[in-house]
């Protein structure tokens, strides 16, 4: 990571805690779900940690653009796409949030030339934080931090982590490409990526649906830790593009 950025991903940390305070607020409250345009769920959660995490990011680095989604959902999205940016999703998983079952994140990423080069993941329901640079992941939980990496990939017999309502469709198209999959992970949000990184699980498929805000902190911090995000041809998942949406892609640990 170079020594400009540095100080940058503390920043990111510290942003991502202001966020996560406001979220666990309103989440021990009787709050309400709206829908959105899109039909995904919406709350004043995800409203009021968005807010706070622009502001900070105007204080700490003013002149790089952002692309936040309940902004964009209110605004529309940018006719220009800076090579420099960050993606900021301020409450992903909020299906969880609803549900209230703690596995929802806070997701705030900085992509250079379509790379996500600096991500954070904070999951403020379960008191995790992950954040990945360079070749440096590292996750603090109960106050103590310490290096994660992804493991190497087996050839057979992986782990697969994977959301609740994609779980036997993303299984049975994984093992269609030729993976062994012997177990798997249920996780909420972009604690997938995560789970990977810190070497619990494997592969991560996703045949669904997602946009760049989704996947971009948790890119980060697994590349970070050694792993990889490809798009179903193996090309590296790329960030930029028109429309922000994602195609399919699976991710996996260290080759």
């Amino acid at each position: 990571m170079p020594s400009d950025l540095a100080p940058l991903r503390d920043h990111l940390i510290a942003a991502a805690y202001e966020a996560g305070a406001a979220i666990m607020a309103i989440y021990s409250s009787d709050f309400a779900a709206s829908k959105k345009a899109d039909h995904s769920p919406v709350t004043e959660a995800d409203v009021a940690a968005e807010k706070l995490i622009l502001a900070a990011l105007r204080i700490c680095a003013p002149d790089i653009p952002v692309i936040a989604e309940e902004q964009a959902a209110a605004e529309g999205l940018p006719q220009h796409i800076a090579k420099r940016f960050f993606l900021v999703d301020p409450l992903d998983g909020t299906k969880e949030f609803v549900a209230r079952n703690g596995e929802f994140t806070v997701n705030i990423a900085l992509i250079e030339n379509g790379v996500p080069v600096l991500g954070v993941v904070y999951l403020p329901a379960l008191g995790e934080m992950y954040a990945g640079h360079g070749t440096s992941a590292i996750r603090r939980r109960d106050g103590e931090e310490c290096a994660i990496a992804a493991r190497p990939l087996p050839k057979s017999g992986a782990v697969m982590t994977i959301s609740r309502s994609h779980a036997a469709k993303e299984l049975v198209k994984v093992e269609e490409l030729g993976e062994h999959v012997s177990g798997t992970i249920v996780a909420g949000s972009s604690l997938k990526f995560c789970r990977i990184a810190e070497g619990a699980a494997d592969l991560y498929p996703r045949f669904g649906p997602t946009m760049e805000w989704d996947t971009a902190a948790g890119h980060a911090v697994l590349l970070a830790a050694g792993g990889s995000v490809a798009v179903l041809d193996g090309t590296p998942l790329v960030y930029g593009k028109p429309g922000l949406k994602n195609p399919h892609f699976i991710a996996r640990g260290r080759r």
